[in-house]
């Protein structure tokens, strides 16, 4: 298990970098001109594999390789199954496709009524900013335009976008997303958020970034006076492991909150990487000592070439009936499913329901107990079904 004890025994460091001077390190604009994404830059530190080398010639054709210096510090060089090397290192199971994936499994571009937008559910849409990240996950949904390595050509149509959601009044939450917002200028993000922010009809603006965890120090004291201003503003961030929560980003996360913003996480649950228990309790643990809720747990997507990366969703349901009652109850995320072709965030849960009677539901806690609890008679015009 990991350590869980105090925020100030977790990893903090330059590593490879110890040469670096700390007004350089702690710039992200050198972050992000030093990233390493070529295999050369790699295996000036690393020892790749042969599969990590046929990888990045795959990449070429699918999605880019970078990882900023501050996160290529968290890989361990000692170990090829790092769950942070797998997580942004190429390999040759990328070739790899199967039948039931797709370059879209979300379906969002049968819901893109103008280019950047996606408009799935009726009150909500997300708004696509930038192709581009930090870094860059070997299991990321929109490889087919993230990087543009397979020429997708996507170019965040902004005023085209900001037009669709002023005149749409039943949008009541933009979710900014892409890409990586975050790796827009101070300005640009200004602009956008500004422009929503005067928008009476839209009542809840999101930012989805893993910014902070591959690149904390893009959280400068200009980007916070930027988000101080905004009415109704909450940020999601990715964090997939606990090596991921370091004290960097613990600081970055008190910058957040501080300025008053609501933090949330989204994993994606990945093979091999935090598909156990114990993993992903010692990552919830953490996420609530930075102040971070856990969100939402993705089985991940049906994206080509992520085969190796994917574990059953059974698994995910597993860890979620081994937290529950295990942990507190701010500790566990929610387990979804992004419904292949377009069908939306699809919660699954352990059974704890064990039958719908006309006068009781039966239910099973988390020891296997089962109790009984009685409905109303009004329970049997619901038309509620129960499928075993």
């Amino acid at each position: 298990m990991y350590p869980t004890d105090k925020i100030e025994n977790w990893f903090d460091g330059k590593g490879h970098w110890g040469q670096v001077s700390d007004e350089n390190w702690f710039d992200w604009k050198w972050q992000m001109r030093n990233r390493l994404t070529k295999k050369n830059d790699f295996l000036e530190y690393l020892q790749l594999t042969d599969s990590e080398i046929q990888g990045f010639d795959i990449a070429k054709s699918k999605l880019s390789v970078a990882v900023t210096p501050y996160f290529f510090n968290l890989i361990d060089p000692n170990n090829p199954n790092c769950p942070v090397r797998k997580q942004v290192l190429p390999t040759a199971s990328e070739s790899n496709i199967s039948i039931k994936e797709l370059n879209d499994p979300v379906g969002e571009e049968k819901y893109m009524p103008v280019p950047g937008i996606v408009h799935r559910y009726p009150d909500r849409v997300l708004f696509l900013v930038t192709d581009r990240c930090a870094s860059y996950c070997r299991y990321c949904t929109r490889s087919r335009l993230v990087s543009n390595a397979q020429d997708y050509g996507f170019h965040a149509e902004l005023e085209n976008s900001l037009s669709y959601i002023e005149k749409n009044t039943s949008i009541r939450d933009v979710l900014l997303s892409g890409g990586d917002p975050f790796i827009l200028s101070d300005d640009k993000i200004e602009y956008i958020l500004n422009r929503l922010n005067k928008i009476d009809h839209v009542e809840f603006i999101r930012i989805g970034s893993r910014i902070p965890v591959f690149m904390p120090q893009r959280i400068t004291s200009r980007l916070l006076d930027v988000f101080s201003k905004i009415k109704n503003l909450w940020i999601s961030i990715h964090v997939n492991h606990p090596s991921e929560c370091t004290k960097e980003l613990s600081i970055a996360c008190s910058k957040l909150t501080s300025c008053g913003i609501p933090l949330g996480n989204q994993s994606v649950l990945l093979k091999e990487i935090n598909d156990d228990t114990e993993t992903m309790k010692s990552l919830v643990h953490r996420l609530l000592m930075m102040k971070v809720k856990p969100y939402y747990l993705y089985q991940c997507d049906l994206i080509k070439g992520s085969s190796h990366l994917r574990t059953d969703p059974s698994v995910g349901l597993k860890i979620i009936q081994e937290l529950r009652g295990f942990t507190s109850g701010y500790a566990i995320p929610q387990f979804v499913i992004d419904a292949p072709g377009g069908g939306g965030k699809i919660p699954l849960n352990p059974d704890y329901i064990v039958d719908i009677k006309k006068d009781k539901i039966l239910l099973k806690n988390y020891q296997g107990n089962i109790f009984d609890y009685p409905t109303s008679k009004d329970v049997a015009k619901q038309n509620i079904s129960f499928i075993q």
